[in-house]
């Protein structure tokens, strides 16, 4: 993998850097929700849609093929009949689920008060 800085790590202002495509996955609302509900242990495909409420089937497997291809979740196929699919954290993705479940937090805390600085912006530009 290419190294994006004099010290051989990535730089993600660095729009050649592949930190910069990490970034572009991670910084998507479904990856940051997946991650988030994976917190918490395995899951099967039916659970995470329901538990993430608007997300299409398509979208859901198409991020975490995304999250899996990056080393964030490992999908677990079990032979039965019927099959069973289930997809859980890696350690890299638990390293990383910890900050994602803090900014989580953060905006349901801080949500009135970014509710009234969008309001005063919306008042100032109209």
């Amino acid at each position: 993998m290419k190294k994006c800085d004099e010290r051989g790590l990535g730089n993600v202002f660095d729009p050649a850097c592949p930190a910069r495509a990490v970034l572009e996955v991670l910084a998507e609302k479904w990856a940051l929700l997946l991650v988030h509900m994976l917190a918490s242990g395995p899951a099967r495909t039916a659970q995470l849609r329901r538990q993430i409420g608007g997300i299409s089937d398509k979208m859901l497997i198409q991020t975490l093929r995304r999250l899996e291809r990056n080393g964030f979740v490992e999908r677990h196929a079990f032979p039965e009949v019927p099959p069973r699919v289930e997809y859980s954290l890696t350690s890299l993705g638990a390293s990383l689920s910890e900050p994602i479940t803090t900014l989580d937090s953060w905006v349901e805390r801080h949500l009135q008060d970014i509710a009234v600085a969008q309001r005063q912006f919306d008042r100032r530009t109209r």
